[in-house]
């Protein structure tokens, strides 16, 4: 690149960030970020994007620039990571890389980095967890029964090889009652019980299944091959399931690990007392583009939203710029009042107050509400 060009995009860039603070709209973010990704500054894109999803939650354009300068940047990781491969002395690299092809979504390079990993280092039962679960996800889309019966013997192996026994034990016992078997799901169960693992999920998977279902044998590559064959699977997800069957409602329990209206209403209950405390003017739960908001809200042009999105967006990027770890709480004061802010992952919570209030006291009743949301919209990890 000559002189001559480094000034023209020099140039524009100065007039795009002008036009992003001046006139901010979803189409200036997005051109500015596409200057950004010409230059191959990939992780000032993604700073763009998340600026403009601040104050555009509901834009597809800047939802769609986001992905890609996160794909680019793990790409850029990817690239770094490859070169330091042959210098491995053990194989927690591998590990990395392959979690980041996982992202990607790059089931084939997962693949092909556990298998070199596996090469090296026989031993290792995290590469064949890692592949399980690339298997698992290409068995999930394709529905190919390869795929399956490769997932079990990486999981199985992964017992064998003294891994992470729950994580694997888990995913066997999820996968088994999918394709529809009942002995080796009760197998499962038990084995994890023993380990200490059970929870209202397994518990209620075991009882819905009932005493007597583990007791004859079972051919688990036909169960695999019946699924391939029908295009479906034979059962749904559990969570999906047992809540239609009633069962685990309540706090912790399998419905509300899926995230339904019940903790939806917990939510609300929570904004509302928060939003009745004295010295609280508002008080707001926001995941992604929606929000809940609850307390002096002016109109449909009350700029409390906004401002908590920008001011959540704008700590985060603060703390990662300070190489002082993820923003999580905080107070922050401004023209527009005293917020106490709650931030993790794309949820958030968030209250104007008035000074004096006890501040400490409000953030740890916003930070259980993030969390406790959190927990309830993803379940129990395996």
């Amino acid at each position: 690149m000559n002189l001559i060009q480094r000034l023209k995009i020099r140039t524009e860039l100065k007039r795009l960030e002008a036009r992003v603070h001046e006139s901010p709209s979803p189409s200036t973010f997005v051109d500015l970020g596409q200057v950004y990704i010409n230059l191959g500054m990939h992780e000032r894109t993604l700073e763009v994007a998340e600026d403009g999803l601040a104050l555009f939650p509901q834009s597809n354009e800047l939802r769609k620039l986001k992905s890609f300068a996160q794909k680019k940047r793990l790409a850029d990781r990817i690239d770094r990571m490859r070169s330091q491969l042959t210098k491995a002395r053990d194989p927690q690299p591998y590990h990395e890389l392959a979690n980041l092809h996982l992202e990607l979504g790059d089931l084939e390079a997962v693949q092909g980095v556990c298998e070199e990993c596996i090469r090296r280092f026989p031993d290792d039962a995290e590469a064949h967890l890692l592949l399980a679960r690339a298997c698992l996800l290409g068995f999930y889309r394709d529905l190919g029964a390869r795929e399956g019966t490769a997932a079990m013997e990486h999981l199985e192996q992964v017992v064998t090889l003294g891994g992470d026994e729950s994580a694997a034990r888990r995913l066997l016992a999820e996968l088994s009652w999918r394709i529809g078997s009942s002995t080796e799901v009760l197998r499962q169960v038990t084995e994890l019980e023993r380990l200490g693992c059970i929870d209202k999920e397994l518990t209620a998977m075991r009882d819905t299944l009932g005493a007597d279902a583990g007791r004859g044998g079972e051919d688990m590559a036909a169960l695999f091959h019946d699924v391939e064959s029908r295009g479906r699977m034979a059962r749904a997800p559990v969570l999906r399931e047992l809540r239609t069957m009633g069962l685990g409602f309540g706090p912790g329990g399998v419905a509300g690990a899926a995230g339904g209206d019940n903790d939806l209403h917990e939510v609300r209950a929570t904004l509302a007392a928060l939003a009745e405390r004295e010295g609280v003017v508002k008080a707001t739960y926001i995941r992604g583009a929606k929000a809940l908001v609850k307390g002096q809200i002016r109109d449909s042009r009350d700029p409390f939203l906004r401002v908590v999105r920008v001011v959540a967006r704008a700590s985060q990027r603060a703390a990662r710029r300070m190489d002082v770890g993820n923003f999580s709480k905080g107070v922050v004061d401004g023209a527009f009042g005293r917020l106490c802010v709650c931030s993790f992952g794309e949820a958030l919570a968030a209250v104007q107050c008035d000074v004096g209030v006890d501040e400490d006291a409000l953030l740890a009743e916003l930070q259980e509400l993030v969390a406790g949301s959190l927990v309830a919209a993803t379940g129990r990890k395996s």
